[in-house]
């Protein structure tokens, strides 16, 4: 079972979904990882080798907010919000739904 940002991978799915269990990795972002790892996205997680597992944690470590810093710069941002009384924050303020 791989192992990417503290997460285990599921190894029945494909790699190209089972990066979206990464909370910060969307299905285009782990589009683009697979592009740059030269890695094809039908490949099992279970079918990997070290040496991909390896450069697909790099690529992610390097380029992408993941777990821990995402979730911080979104709490961050929150706050922002609910700082400068805009009608977004005071609906987090308020519990309500942001969107309408």
């Amino acid at each position: 079972m791989a192992r990417i940002s503290g997460i285990d991978l599921p190894k029945n799915k494909r790699i190209e979904i089972a990066l979206t269990y990464i909370y910060g990795v969307g299905l285009s972002s782990s589009q683009k990882i697979l592009e740059k790892a030269n890695i094809d996205a039908n490949k099992r997680c279970r079918d990997l080798d070290d040496n991909e597992i390896s450069l697909i944690r790099s690529i992610i470590d390097e380029n992408y907010p993941v777990e821990g810093a995402a979730k911080r710069i979104e709490s961050m941002n929150i706050k922002r919000l609910m700082e400068i009384n805009c009608i977004r924050g005071k609906r987090h303020r308020l519990g309500l739904p942001l969107r309408g």
